[in-house]
C-alpha cells in the first residue's frame, strides 16, 4: 500500500479548489469565441456566394469567383500597397517620436505636468474630428494655418490633401497615435532602476551607450506591446480616409478597409467585399507573425549579448 505525501494532497487540493473557477470563466470564454468566429465565418460564407444586392435574383454558389475578380482587380492590389505604406510609415513615425517625448517627459522640468497634459491630448481626438481639424484648420490651402505660414514667409501655399494625399493621412494618424507610444513607452521608463543608470554612469558610459544598452532592452516587451496595438489600428485606418480624401485622388489614399467600404455600400457587391474582407484579415496575421518574429527575434538577441 503507498502513501502519497503532503505535498501531492496539497497540489490535488489547490487543483481542485481551481476547478470550479474555470467554469466560471466559460460564459466569457463563449461569449468571445462567438463575438468573433459568428462574424468571421459569415464573411468566409459569403465570399464563396454571389450576392449583390442590386441583383438580388443573381444568388448561389460562386466558388473562388469573388477570390478571382478580386485578385484580377488592380484596385485590390493598390490598396494593399497602400494599407502596408501607412502601416509602416506610421509605426515608424510614431514609436521614433513616441520614444524621443517619452525621454524627454521623464526628465524633470518646470511645467512638465501640463506639458504632459498636452501631449497627451491628440489621442482623444475621435479619428473623424482629427480628419476634420486637419482638413479644414491645417491642410486647407486658402484658409489652413500651414497657408497661413507659407504666405507669412513669402511661399506659396500648398495643397497638401490633392498633392500629398498619402503623406497628409500618414500625417494625421501619427499624430492622433504618437501621444498613445509616449505613453506607454514613459510607464516601462518610469519603472527602469536608477541603480543600473547609475552604475552604468559610474563605469564612464555616456548618453548613447546609456540608451543603448539599458534604456532600449529594458524597454523591448513595451516596444513590443506599442508596435503590436498600433499595428492592428493602422491595419483598419478608415475614418481619417472618408473624412478627407476618399480614397482619393484616384486611388492614391484608397486602402483596404476603404476599399471594403466602396465594394460594399457603392457597388453593393456583398460576395466580392467579403472576399476582400478575408483577404485583410489574412493580411493581419501575416503582418502579426512576421512582427512577432521579427520583435522576438531581436528580443532575444539583446538578451544574449
Amino acid at each position: 500500500m503507498t502513501t502519497r505525501s503532503p505535498a501531492a494532497d496539497a497540489a490535488k487540493r489547490e487543483k481542485a479548489k481551481r476547478a470550479p473557477a474555470k467554469w466560471l470563466l466559460a460564459p466569457a470564454v463563449i461569449f468571445l469565441l462567438v463575438w468573433m468566429i459568428v462574424p468571421l465565418g459569415m464573411t468566409l460564407y459569403y465570399s464563396f456566394r454571389n450576392y449583390n444586392l442590386m441583383m438580388p435574383t443573381m444568388t448561389g454558389w460562386a466558388g473562388i469567383t469573388n477570390y478571382s475578380i478580386l485578385f484580377t482587380d488592380p484596385t485590390f492590389w493598390s490598396a494593399l500597397k497602400v494599407t502596408l505604406l501607412i502601416v509602416l510609415c506610421s509605426l515608424i513615425i510614431t514609436v521614433g517620436f513616441g520614444l524621443a517625448f517619452a525621454l524627454l517627459f521623464h526628465r524633470n522640468f518646470f511645467g512638465r505636468g501640463v506639458a504632459r497634459t498636452l501631449a497627451v491630448a491628440p489621442f482623444f481626438v475621435m479619428p473623424v474630428v482629427t480628419g476634420l481639424i486637419w482638413k479644414n484648420m491645417l491642410f486647407h490651402p486658402a484658409f489652413g494655418l500651414l497657408a497661413w505660414l507659407f504666405r507669412l514667409f513669402g511661399a506659396t501655399p500648398i495643397d497638401w490633401l490633392a498633392h500629398f494625399p498619402l503623406t497628409s493621412i500618414i500625417i494625421m494618424i501619427s499624430w492622433e497615435w504618437t501621444p498613445f507610444a509616449m505613453l506607454v513607452l514613459l510607464t516601462g521608463l518610469q519603472s527602469l532602476p536608477e541603480d543600473q543608470l547609475e552604475a552604468v554612469r559610474l563605469d564612464g558610459a555616456n548618453k548613447w551607450h546609456e540608451f543603448r544598452h539599458i534604456v532600449v532592452p529594458h524597454l523591448g516587451q513595451v516596444l513590443y506591446v506599442v508596435v503590436m496595438l498600433e499595428s492592428i489600428f493602422f491595419l483598419t485606418s478608415f475614418a481619417e480616409i472618408y473624412t478627407t480624401t476618399s480614397g482619393g485622388p484616384g486611388t492614391a489614399t484608397t486602402n483596404l478597409p476603404y476599399y471594403i467600404f466602396q465594394g460594399t455600400f457603392a457597388q453593393y457587391d456583398i460576395g466580392t467585399s467579403s472576399a476582400a474582407a478575408i483577404g485583410a484579415v489574412i493580411l493581419a496575421n501575416i503582418f502579426a507573425i512576421f512582427l512577432i518574429r521579427f520583435v522576438a527575434g531581436n528580443l532575444n538577441a539583446g538578451e544574449n549579448r
